[in-house]
């Protein structure tokens, strides 16, 4: 069976086609790690992360630039890979999100925020912060969880 790609997308994939391998390989990892990474990260975020009573650190020396550096480089390698991956083999919209997750960039916590005030995405969060035995989060509206699940 072979896929016929558009007019506009054949030289590219030509000259990806050597790529494909390891994308479709960074793509399955990718996958797995988020399978690990994501409940990890829900169940090691502060309570109050999504308030607004949290202040991010911002305090930074030599070192802290550096790793600040470097985290963002690996957020853009994601983000590319991610986009690449959306029309070739691979977890694109994954990749993109976890390279959104690891990068900073202005509005990035306004985001966060946003996307924690999706009712589905609160109680999922708190299910995995309840497996991990951790306090529930505190939501960004400062609703109670009543409220939320519609109790």
């Amino acid at each position: 069976m072979t896929l016929s790609l558009p007019d506009w997308l054949a030289p590219i994939a030509n000259q990806l086609e050597p790529w494909l391998p390891a994308l479709t390989g960074t793509g399955i990892l990718m996958a797995i790690a988020s399978v690990v990474a994501i409940p990890l990260f829900i169940a090691r975020v502060p309570e109050n992360y999504f308030t607004e009573q949290y202040l991010p650190h911002t305090n930074r020396n030599l070192l802290g630039w550096l790793l600040w550096f470097i985290r963002n480089l690996f957020a853009l390698i994601l983000l590319v890979a991610g986009i690449l991956m959306l029309v070739l083999p691979g977890q694109g919209l994954l990749t993109i999100l976890i390279a959104i997750m690891t990068s900073t960039f202005p509005g990035k916590y306004r985001l966060e925020r946003a996307i924690m005030r999706r009712p589905g995405v609160y109680r999922a969060a708190n299910w995995i912060r309840h497996k991990y035995r951790r306090t529930p989060l505190q939501h960004p509206d400062g609703t109670s969880e009543d409220r939320i699940n519609g109790d």
